[in-house]
């Protein structure tokens, strides 16, 4: 009966663990934050790749600030940027800056506040230290 008790008592407490880490479904916000990051962190890759097509390195630098409006406009040139289609990686980040600016045209357009303008600081971004 003991075991019984101490079995039913873990049971429970697995199953609430379970619904508080579903708890708090991703906000807008968090989902633009984490797919701006996945992208930035593919383009890295893709610009140190050596398998990948010489055109990669005319791409335009996409480095993605959700919190400058400019980023709109970057994503809508990277995405439009005609080169490189027939390179597989290059068309899947496409497809990813693309569904990123239709989720922060559409779905979270009154989610999301911006802090600055600033163009230039997607062209030449001051990152924090590697640690």
């Amino acid at each position: 009966k003991l075991l019984t008790m101490k079995m039913l008592l873990s049971l429970i407490a697995l199953l609430s663990a379970a619904l508080l880490a579903n708890a708090a479904p991703p906000t807008c916000y968090s989902r633009v934050l984490s797919l701006s990051k996945e992208i930035t962190e593919s383009f890295k890759e893709l610009q140190t790749s050596k398998a990948v097509d010489s055109c990669v390195e005319t791409l335009p630098r996409l480095y993605l600030d959700i919190h400058n409006y400019c980023v709109l406009a970057k994503l809508r040139d990277f995405v439009a940027y005609p080169r490189c289609e027939r390179v597989l990686e290059v068309s899947e980040l496409k497809e990813k800056a693309r569904s990123l600016y239709t989720i922060m045209i559409s779905y979270c357009r009154r989610d999301l506040v911006f802090l600055t303008d600033d163009c230039g600081a997607l062209e030449n971004p001051v990152l924090p230290p590697i640690e």
